[in-house]
């Protein structure tokens, strides 16, 4: 039996029952019966959601299910029409996305966000920064800041791209800019990480090394990530929650997912059975 799995049940919708003392467990990351309108539509549907420290959890679901909402109401992009949000224990939900980010929480977006015309040392040491307490830097100063050179060279090496230091990051290739967005990502320091479709518009070999690269530099850290691939879902999650129609309606491991019935109805049906077959 799986410690702290969550089961289906019929009642409030989005919810989904604890089981095996989870209600016990170190939360990085707590959603409340979290719901979100626009004008008269209800979009997300009373989430509730338990992720432990050092989980990575795949949010997935058909098109508008409601993700990228979620993503915004825990990043704060969005606030939510009810319900908490809470990081480490803490309320966040109503704080603006640079409070959150302060508070231990980054995130990346689905398209790449960086900054193309500096180098990939440069945009890594702009991510270190603010982390490290300096602020506003007047650029004369930067190459003699000591910390911040040297922590933005590890995350280099980290990310696989310490021999493109001096490389613009316009020049690099679509995943270098994602793993360089990746980088500047984690630079923070933050704790629980949530990546926007990490994967989108690589080629299979580009994306069974962008996993294998996440898990390197996620070690530690809790992980969110809305993903569309079923091969990455599978490969990257510890835990897997299921959206649909603005509800939570499953939060298990992948087999158990795998196996759901609801969720092979509502979503997943013979796209996994197709990558079974085909091995992946």
């Amino acid at each position: 039996m799986v410690v702290g799995a969550l089961r289906l049940r019929s009642g409030k919708a989005g919810s989904v029952a604890l089981a095996g003392g989870e209600g016990d467990m170190t939360c990085s990351l707590e959603l409340k019966d979290l719901r979100k309108n626009f004008g008269r539509t209800e979009i997300i549907r009373g989430a509730n959601l338990k992720v432990r420290a050092g989980e990575r959890v795949a949010i997935i679901g058909p098109n508008g299910a409601g993700k990228s909402t979620l993503f915004n109401l825990i990043s704060g992009r969005f606030e939510p029409t009810s319900g908490e949000v809470l990081l480490n224990g803490q309320r966040i939900d109503g704080k603006k996305p640079f409070e959150i980010n302060r508070l231990g929480l980054s995130r990346s977006f689905q398209i790449t966000n960086i900054f193309p015309k500096l180098s990939v040392f440069e945009n890594l040491r702009c991510g270190v920064l603010w982390s490290l307490g300096y602020k506003y830097t007047f650029l004369r100063f930067l190459a003699d800041l000591d910390d911040a050179n040297q922590r933005a060279e590890e995350l280099m090496a980290m990310i696989k791209l310490d021999k493109k230091r001096d490389v613009l990051a316009t020049n690099l290739t679509y995943a270098e800019q994602r793993a360089l967005e990746i980088g500047i990502t984690i630079a923070g320091g933050a704790n629980v990480i949530l990546l926007d479709e990490p994967t989108a518009g690589m080629s299979r070999s580009e994306t069974s090394r962008f996993i294998s690269l996440i898990k390197e530099v996620t070690v530690g850290k809790t992980l969110l990530t809305v993903e569309h691939d079923m091969g990455v879902v599978f490969g990257l999650a510890d835990k897997i929650a299921v959206v649909v129609y603005g509800e939570i309606i499953a939060y298990d491991t992948p087999e158990a997912v795998r196996a759901d019935q609801r969720v092979q109805e509502a979503y997943l049906g013979s796209s996994v059975a197709d990558a079974q077959a085909g091995g992946h």
